[in-house]
């Protein structure tokens, strides 16, 4: 007989004289009375009277029923689980909203409520100091991320933005800084803002809000980056039916090292091309257009100079714009002020719209063709596309320079040096 066959042997005997409110351990056991069990015969009154005359009492006291505590658990959290699923899209509304009043752009907002299987794994757990008592006594109220958000950034400079959101619009509990505790062990690893929140007072006294009065929710705030390691890291070390060797867990440190190092590099690149940004839009302010390059940002803010403000054009328009503009063979904001100039870009509108007056980029559009002539029709990526696409605004162009050229206009008179 194997020694684990002994000794559940000994405890079902055990057991079976003493009564299922009463514990004794593997350890007592196996220090004390192991080998006098064998030798006796597997008399098991003798056992019992070895543990007296040794004074290593059967503990008295009653097994806990970690069953019935899950199932009662369970039917609690079905009950209100609906109440947390509102709640958790009301955080996630809040945090949109306060995000986009402020103009900062993230790269995405997550959020669940956490499901009944997995609630019910938790509930179970049982306390690592005493393994006959439950890790949370109260599973409502003890497991915090009943409602959980996470919000993941572009840049490592937005976190601190997103935190100053939360902690003015919510009641923080509890805010740890993953990142902080890994600076002061000196070590790598998981890094990431955790956030316990309520709604805070404000908003408890309006009526969509009170039902809410008891609830928390989880917030957590990383980068992208962070984003990346954390959600690999948590699918390999904890999803794994094995055991992590050592030297897993250390190419995950060292990714934690390497991914650190680019997120600062990514910041990096952002903030020299604010630093850029800022520069070019004050060289057009000035005048200097030879030292500007074409972008989104350059060509709205000499548009909006030469051409009036247009609320209804779109980021994304620009962006179409000044990459058409590079396909054609523009490179500066200079190239396209010489190019504009040689025409008057309200009669070249009127002239192609029957007398009607166009928007910004339309007007701006309408004067290049102007300027270019044939040579737009050569060069401009939607009249060169092999396809119908490309058969239909080459056809499109080439009417409006047929007006322009019925009405007088000296088309083509720009060569792009």
């Amino acid at each position: 007989m194997t020694e684990t066959n002994i000794l559940d042997t000994i405890v079902s005997k055990l057991i079976e004289v003493a009564g299922d409110k009463k514990i004794v351990t593997y350890e007592q056991i196996s220090d004390n009375i192991e080998d006098d069990y064998i030798n006796d015969n597997n008399n098991i009154e003798y056992i019992l009277a070895k543990l007296e005359v040794n004074s290593i009492n059967i503990i008295e006291e009653d097994v806990f029923d970690f069953d019935k505590h899950q199932e009662d658990a369970i039917e609690k959290f079905e009950r209100i689980r609906p109440l947390y699923e509102k709640f958790t899209l009301d955080i996630k509304k809040i945090l949109q909203e306060c995000i986009s009043e402020k103009d900062i752009k993230i790269h995405s907002i997550e959020s669940r409520t956490k499901s009944i299987d997995s609630f019910a794994q938790k509930a179970i757990l049982s306390n690592e100091a005493n393994q006959n008592s439950p890790k949370y006594k109260d599973p409502i109220k003890n497991i915090t991320d009943l409602s959980a958000i996470r919000i993941i950034t572009f840049f490592q400079s937005e976190v601190p933005e997103i935190c100053k959101i939360i902690e003015d619009n919510f009641e923080v509990i509890e805010k740890i800084d993953k990142n902080k505790i890994l600076e002061k062990n000196n070590t790598l690893g998981y890094k990431s803002i955790h956030f316990l929140v309520k709604l805070n007072n404000d908003r408890l006294k309006l009526l969509e809000y009170i039902k809410y009065s008891d609830n928390i929710s989880e917030i957590q705030v990383r980068t992208i980056m962070q984003h990346a390691w954390a959600e690999i890291e948590h699918d390999i070390e904890y999803k794994s039916e094995i055991n992590v060797s050592q030297s897993i867990r250390r190419r995950f440190l060292s990714l934690a090292g390497l991914l650190e190092i680019a997120d600062r590099e990514f910041q990096s690149i952002h903030d020299e091309k604010i630093d850029l940004q800022k520069s070019s839009l004050q060289l057009l302010a000035e005048g200097k257009l030879n030292r500007v390059d074409i972008t989104a940002e350059t060509l709205k803010f000499y548009l909006d100079t030469h051409f009036g403000s247009d609320g209804r054009v779109t980021t994304y328009s620009y962006i179409i714009a000044s990459k058409r503009l590079k396909d054609i063979g523009f490179n500066t904001i200079e190239q396209i002020d010489k190019c504009i100039n040689l025409y008057d870009s309200d009669n070249i509108s009127r002239i192609i719209w029957n007398g009607f007056r166009q928007g910004q980029i339309a007007r701006f559009e309408d004067t290049i063709l102007a300027a270019l002539g044939e040579n737009f029709l050569k060069k401009d990526p939607y009249c060169t596309e092999v396809s119908s696409n490309g058969f239909f605004w080459k056809n499109i162009y080439k009417n409006r320079l047929k007006k322009l050229i019925e009405n007088q206009i000296d088309v083509g008179k720009y060569n792009i040096q």
